[in-house]
């Protein structure tokens, strides 16, 4: 039965070796700490034993080493101490002196059951604190890059991921684009983003909505980006919505615009597929605010830029009001990745022809009636493309209520209190 012990032990540190993937060294350290350990806690010190571990064969040789005292008298520690009589008596050898260290073969089946099981239980739980170490390892290396694996669970909280090898990657609600489902077996792509401990076992977050795994996206459809003849100079998203990228090229022969959107959108449209036909623009790269600001508010034409007289005040952007729609964009989606482009705060402003009814009164934003307006009508009309009083008040009671959802009796509210701001 011990024998058979002993054989499962050193059939397990092979199967260690072909599975776990694991170092010739580390894994030679780890079995030779592991007897000792057991060694130690089964005759209190380890100092006088020599583990030797062959970890291609599958073999472990163990050595205890005796010094040899005159009498039993003599004898401290019989785990470590002999007689000269009882080395001469265990070897018929007569060469031995007092003062010599007699060594011999210590056999796996003097473990015991027990101590062979605690073998086990001990070297798997080592392998896996190893495995776990090198999964983070392996993972924190590769934050930033994009990971495809295979849809193994979806809950309401995360989707679950697994790799080639079985290691748990999750990608949260949050780090999901708004409206996609999985299915499992799902192939999934993503960026990794974080990689963390928790409770001793790494915990792999990979993301679907940051900038980083749209510019990876790019990297892989565009062979020129990664030749370093067109660069990337900035990325903003509003995930499942609209995400705006800004790129310049060295070399005045390559136009970097047309090399994103590729022939016929050609290499475009794969990167609108995969974020689930995000609406994507690519604009040329500027230094200049007011500049980048313009091409960022397009399709929308913009008729003057004021960046205001310091760093942190609002941008205000002049358009005619037949514009003010299309630059802000739906749900002010536009105008909100522009300000991210410059990393300013923009408000649109109508410019009004000088020989417009009202056109010498000054406007007023619809924030300042945040007291006396609900900000949810607010909202509504923003994004409809009325953010000043008179925006509003250009249009009728009845259109306001159909483009922007509202009840007549709230519309014809708002609409008294925007007037009354105008009467003298």
């Amino acid at each position: 039965m011990e024998k058979e012990k002993v054989i499962t032990l050193i059939d397990a540190f092979k199967d260690f070796k072909e599975e776990k993937n694991i170092d010739r060294p580390v894994m030679m350290g780890v079995l030779k700490d592991v007897f000792l350990t057991q060694i130690a806690k089964t005759y209190g010190s380890a100092d006088n034993f020599d583990v030797i571990v062959n970890v291609d064969k599958g073999t472990c040789e163990i050595y205890q080493n005796f010094e040899i005292v005159e009498s039993e008298d003599e004898i401290e520690d019989p785990n470590a101490q002999m007689t000269l009589a009882q080395v001469a008596a265990e070897t018929g050898d007569d060469d031995y002196e007092v003062g010599d260290t007699y060594t011999k073969d210590f056999k796996l089946s003097e473990f015991g059951r027990r101590g062979i099981l605690n073998i086990r239980q001990n070297l798997q739980g080592r392998i896996m604190d190893i495995e776990k170490a090198n999964v983070f390892k392996k993972y924190s290396e590769r934050v930033g890059e994009i990971f495809a694996g295979e849809v193994y669970q979806n809950w309401a909280k995360e989707v679950l991921i697994l790799d080639e090898d079985g290691n748990e990657l999750h990608i949260p609600r949050g780090e999901q684009i708004p409206g996609e489902h999985f299915k499992k077996g799902d192939t999934v792509r993503a960026i990794i983003k974080t990689v963390e401990m928790r409770n001793t076992t790494p915990y792999i977050v990979l993301s679907r909505t940051s900038n980083e795994f749209l510019e990876r996206l790019f990297e892989q459809e565009v062979p020129e980006i990664v030749d370093g003849l067109i660069t990337i100079k900035k990325v903003v998203r509003v995930p499942g919505e609209r995400a705006k990228v800004a790129v310049e090229s060295y070399d005045e022969r390559i136009d970097p615009i047309g090399a994103c959107i590729g022939v016929k959108g050609s290499r475009i449209l794969g990167i609108v597929r995969e974020l689930r036909n995000e609406n994507i623009d690519v604009l040329q790269w500027t230094s200049n605010p007011q500049l980048m600001i313009q091409r960022a508010l397009s399709p929308a034409r913009v008729s003057s830029v004021d960046m205001g007289s310091g760093p942190d005040d609002k941008v205000k952007v002049y358009m005619h009001p037949d514009e003010v729609k299309k630059g802000i964009g739906r749900g002010g989606c536009n105008i909100q990745l522009a300000g991210m482009l410059v990393d300013r705060e923009i408000e649109v402003w109508r410019e009004l022809p000088k020989d417009a009814p009202g056109s010498d009164e000054e406007d007023v934003l619809l924030s300042e009636f945040s007291n006396e307006i609900d900000q949810w009508v607010i909202d509504r009309l923003v994004a409809i493309g009325c953010d000043t009083a008179k925006s509003v008040l250009a249009l009728s009671a009845e259109d306001i209520a159909h483009r922007a959802d509202l009840e007549d009796e709230t519309v014809q509210d708002v609409l008294q209190i925007l007037r009354a701001e105008f009467e003298d």
